[in-house]
């Protein structure tokens, strides 16, 4: 038994009894449908030859009431089959769902680099619905099948065991067939899978950037686009459904073959006296039985295919190892003054042999406001990802407080460090549950003192809910401006020791940065900060700033040690300014 489906019966574990129960459904329910075609035997070849009329009427109104308390048992076995068997698949389901999600939160942004967000949700969507059908019919279907074929093979082989053998001849071929047609469905139906999860990248896609799509007029374009992933999707499924349609009607042409035996061959052994004609009738009924399951194991294929293709992408996730992890004996970051240390660090990225920069030595002191500044590409957005270990230094240490970070709990690490980035993101919700996002268990007259600090009460006063006022997904109601408000007073809720400004002013016009700027140094004023800037009049000030260069730290000092060396500082200084 293989690692893969191992971990698939592993979600059977907590629901046992449930699934238990459910078997034991379908085998009462799969027994009590083999004993119909008895009872008409019995009628037809013992009943109305050997009894008076009147004893036959008797006797088919016992066997009617019997016949009529098992449909009774039938019932409730198929009713728990669907209801409970279902509501099984479904928390497993759930469980799986829960599994995955929590194993996104744990994957780096080395991972989120290199995925589309619609593929991700269709993995956690369409691909688990169709393990839930597997987990739930798969199983049931299987041992209802081979119930009933067992089940009409013994009885019919002590009926007639040539007639038997010509009907159950075809069973055999009829495997083969299914193992061949198996193969090509799996391959398929993967196909499938990775199409409709290209759409629904596209959607996403699309939908988060409509304004920009809206703005250059390009909705023809984007519909072009849409539907040639759309055609290729078409094309996957016409593959998979000629697939289909050869495995749904070769099945279908083999039963109707087992049926054309039957009457062929009983009519000639009715001829030669050797079964009589209820023997020929209770066959023909047993075929009809057969069809049933044979119909089932056509299902359990499909759902076999769905939910094995789904199953094999959900491993795949679950399978990335989370390449930032707490390492063994990791502690909490206690009483932190924010001292920080770059120690011979370099970086590049995972699928790059290029390093984004290396050999950078820093030592910054608790409390300090450090400015790094350099073109486009340099690494200082990287270089300060590298502090909460979004993403992991190639070479060398970064030490808080002299710990090393990679011996610090990553949940205390980064508790301790407050982001403010460039491009600002709110969830769908109130303003208030965007604020208390910094810490969840804030009162409102925390959360309310966090936006005054962050210069957003006013705004948030105006609005027509106050702090109760929707704001639309990625907060779309709000201005630029009121959005990184926002982001502040979140980061000042939070009250970390160390801080990260990323270019969280350069969007901004000049009234808006003017009042956010005000916020930001607010919030800065005794902390180790660090500000990634792109306009360099706002960084005038600082007491350190670090000029980053493809070669490391190029240049450092205050504004006018740097103005007067007339170096690679007052280049940018004299182009941005």
């Amino acid at each position: 038994m293989n690692k893969r489906t191992r971990k698939f019966l592993s979600f059977y574990k907590p629901y046992k009894g449930l699934f238990a129960a459910d078997m034991i459904c379908a085998l009462i329910a799969g027994l009590i449908s083999l004993i119909t075609p008895l009872i008409v035997r019995y009628i037809t070849n013992d009943l109305l030859v050997n009894y008076e009329i009147k004893q036959v009427m008797n006797r088919i109104m016992i066997i009617g009431a019997g016949m009529l308390l098992l449909a009774v048992f039938q019932f409730l076995c198929n009713y728990f089959i669907a209801y409970q068997g279902h509501m099984m698949g479904a928390k497993m389901e759930y469980d799986m769902r829960n599994e995955i999600f929590d194993h996104y939160q744990k994957l780096s942004f080395n991972f989120y680099d290199n995925q589309k967000t619609g593929q991700l949700m269709s993995r956690i969507t369409n691909d688990l619905f169709d393990i839930t059908e597997l987990c739930h019919h798969g199983p049931e279907d299987l041992i209802l099948s081979i119930i009933k074929i067992i089940g009409a093979f013994v009885i019919l082989v002590n009926v007639n065991v040539v007639l038997t053998i010509v009907v159950f001849a075809f069973i055999p071929i009829m495997i083969f067939f299914a193992m061949f047609m198996r193969t090509r469905m799996r391959s398929a139906f993967r196909k499938n899978r990775e199409k409709i999860a290209d759409i629904n990248a596209r959607i996403e896609d699309n939908l988060s950037g409509i304004r920009v799509v809206k703005s250059f007029a390009n909705e023809e374009l984007e519909m072009e686009k849409f539907e040639e992933g759309n055609q290729r999707f078409l094309n996957s499924k016409r593959n998979s459904y000629i697939n289909m349609a050869n495995f749904h009607s070769g099945l279908n042409l083999f039963i109707s073959l087992i049926s054309i035996a039957v009457v062929i061959g009983g009519g000639m052994l009715i001829a030669k006296k050797v079964i009589n004609l209820g023997d020929l009738i209770t066959f023909l009924l047993y075929i009809n039985t057969l069809i049933e399951p044979i119909q089932k194991l056509i299902n359990f294929t499909e759902q076999f295919q769905n939910g094995i293709t789904g199953f094999d992408r959900f491993m795949d996730i679950m399978e990335i190892e989370p390449d930032i992890i707490d390492a063994k004996g990791a502690k909490d970051l206690k009483n932190v003054k924010g001292e920080i240390t770059f120690d011979h660090v370099a970086f590049k990225y995972n699928e790059s042999n290029q390093e984004v920069f290396h050999d950078i030595n820093l030592k910054v002191d608790a409390g300090d406001y450090v400015a790094l500044v350099g073109s486009s590409g340099v690494g200082k957005t990287t270089m300060c990802s590298l502090i909460p270990r979004f993403y992991e230094a190639s070479e060398g240490k970064i030490l808080i407080d002299g710990i090393n970070i990679s011996d610090i709990k990553l949940k205390s690490l980064r508790k301790n460090i407050g982001v403010v980035q460039q491009d600002v993101y709110l969830f769908a919700g109130t303003i208030m549950d965007n604020i208390r996002y910094g810490q969840m268990d804030a009162t409102k007259e925390e959360i309310i003192e966090a936006a005054k600090a962050a210069n957003a009460h006013d705004f948030i006063m105006e609005l027509p809910e106050g702090y109760d006022t929707y704001i639309g997904q990625r907060g779309i109601k709000l201005s630029g401006g009121q959005k990184q408000r926002l982001s502040i007073a979140r980061v000042f809720l939070k009250n970390p020791p160390i801080l990260i400004f990323d270019e969280a002013t350069s969007a901004l016009d000049n009234e808006s940065e003017k009042v956010v700027q005000e916020s930001l140094e607010k919030l800065a004023k005794n902390r180790t900060t660090f500000v990634i800037a792109h306009r360099l009049t706002t960084i005038r000030n600082a007491k350190n700033i670090i000029v980053l260069t493809e070669d490391g730290i190029e240049e450092r000092g205050t504004h006018e040690e740097l103005m007067q060396r007339e170096g690679v500082y007052k280049s940018l200084y004299n182009v941005n300014r």
